[in-house]
Order: structure tokens, then C-alpha cells, then sequence
């Protein structure tokens, strides 16, 4: 097992190293945190927020860190897979074609991390006044949280991704989650700025632990660590036992090439 680990992320990991500058492009594809930082800031200096705009600063840079080690695209590459037959191929090795998909994330993520610094520096160069030094014990969950929301997010996307054994565009089904994603996973606006009443009923859905749980424990704000930590693995359960119980029915489904 440890040599096939090592195997497959030296391979993904050239792979990557290849294509660092389409890599450079994803990470300023993901720059929309940044742009509403900028709206949530002026919001905040001529209004009454639950926010400073320091604060909204320093949430909106961590959003943007926190979706570089998060964001996953494996339902386009399974897809893929499946529409073109090659599936078959990884079927007829003794390993399961999700660790491919595992390793390929998991490399992308080390080669975004010099980026991930070099953004980090320049960003408190030019708002050098939010800058801030978490707690130890902040940095430690926030580094928890980030792995438990990164798994949550690829076995979300994962088990959508199983419905490409029924249906040509599973992307699409994609599509439509992250439309709800990005109003309430905190992308848009932290929680803090929604109604009270619906924000209790947001913290019991997986969108939260998606990016605001991990960045808001990063910037010190109130949240309840121990039921977000329950949420997410429970919802990480959820999508396994449902991404396994799909796989299985899949396969027996799947007739692609050479099946």
C-alpha cells in the first residue's frame, strides 16, 4: 500500500509540475473572495455590521486560502472516464480508481502552496493593517478543519460524480450544488451577517463546514467548534456509505469499452 501511495503521487506529482502555470491560472480563477473583500469592506465602513471592515479583510483573504486546498473537480474527470470508456482500464487494476482522483488533488494542493505564501506576503503588504497572528490552538484547528473539509467536499463531489453511471451529464447536478454552495458556505458573506434563525439552520447542513467553519476559526470568530466538528463527520459518513452503496450499482450498470 505505502509503495503504491508513493507511486502514484511521484506520478501526480510531475504531472502537476508540468502544468504549474495552468495550476497559476486556477488560483486566480478562484479570486472571488478577493473581489467581494473589497464590496464588504465599503459595506462595512458606511454601515453597522457584526464586522469590522479589518475583519471582513482578513475573512476574505483566508476564504481565498481556505478554497485553494479545498476545491476539488473530480466529477469532470470521472465523468470523463465513464463517457469515454476509460474506466475499464483502471477497473482492470488491483486498486480502486478513486485513489487516481485522491493523488491527482493531493499533488494539485502541494503545488499550490509556494503560491499560497507568495499570495499570503504580497497580501498583507498592500493591508498591512489586517494583519494578525492566530493562536496556536486556532492554526492547529483551522489546519484540522481544512483536511476534514477538503474530504467532505471530494466525497460531496464524488458521490454526485456516481451518478454518471446513469446519466450523461453528472456536471450538471454539480453546477446546481455550487450555485447553493456559494450563497451558503460563506463564499459570498460570512454567516455572521445572515439572520440569526437561519444561520442555526444553516450549521446543520455541510455547506458551512465547506469554507466559513475552518476560515472563521482562522480569524477568531464565535463559532461552536465541537458541534461543527460533530457536523462534518457526520455529513463525511453520510456522502462515504452513499458514495460506496452508488458505486457498487454502478459498476453493475457500467458497460463501457471493454467492460
Amino acid at each position: 500500500m505505502f509503495n503504491q501511495a508513493k507511486t502514484l503521487l511521484v506520478v501526480y506529482s510531475a504531472y502537476m509540475l508540468e502544468y504549474r502555470a495552468e495550476i497559476f491560472l486556477w488560483v486566480l480563477a478562484g479570486s472571488l473572495p478577493i473581489i467581494l473583500m473589497g464590496v464588504w469592506i465599503q459595506a462595512a465602513e458606511g454601515g453597522q455590521f457584526a464586522l469590522s471592515s479589518v475583519n471582513f479583510a482578513r475573512y476574505f483573504f483566508v476564504v481565498f486560502q481556505v478554497r485553494q486546498f479545498t476545491n476539488v473537480w473530480v466529477i469532470w474527470e470521472f465523468e470523463k472516464d465513464i463517457l469515454q470508456g476509460t474506466l475499464s482500464l483502471r477497473l482492470l487494476q488491483p486498486l480502486d480508481p478513486v485513489w487516481h482522483h485522491v493523488a491527482r488533488h493531493l499533488t494539485e494542493k502541494i503545488t499550490r502552496a509556494p503560491l499560497a505564501v507568495i499570495l499570503t506576503i504580497l497580501f498583507f503588504l498592500l493591508y498591512p493593517q489586517a494583519l494578525w497572528l492566530p493562536s496556536l490552538e486556532r492554526i492547529i484547528l483551522c489546519v484540522l478543519t481544512v483536511v476534514l473539509s477538503f474530504i467532505l467536499s471530494f466525497l460531496i463531489q464524488y458521490t454526485f460524480a456516481m451518478l454518471a453511471f446513469w446519466i450523461e451529464r453528472a456536471s450538471a447536478v454539480q453546477q446546481f450544488w455550487f450555485l447553493l454552495q456559494i450563497f451558503f458556505s460563506g463564499i459570498i458573506a460570512p454567516l455572521d451577517v445572515f439572520p440569526p434563525e437561519f444561520k442555526e439552520i444553516l450549521l446543520w447542513t455541510p455547506f458551512p463546514y465547506l469554507v466559513y467553519f475552518p476560515s472563521a476559526i482562522l480569524v477568531g470568530l464565535d463559532v461552536r467548534i465541537g458541534l461543527g466538528l460533530g457536523v462534518m463527520i457526520f455529513w463525511i459518513f453520510i456522502c462515504y456509505t452513499s458514495n460506496r452503496w452508488l458505486w457498487q450499482r454502478g459498476l453493475k450498470h457500467y458497460s463501457g469499452m471493454g467492460a
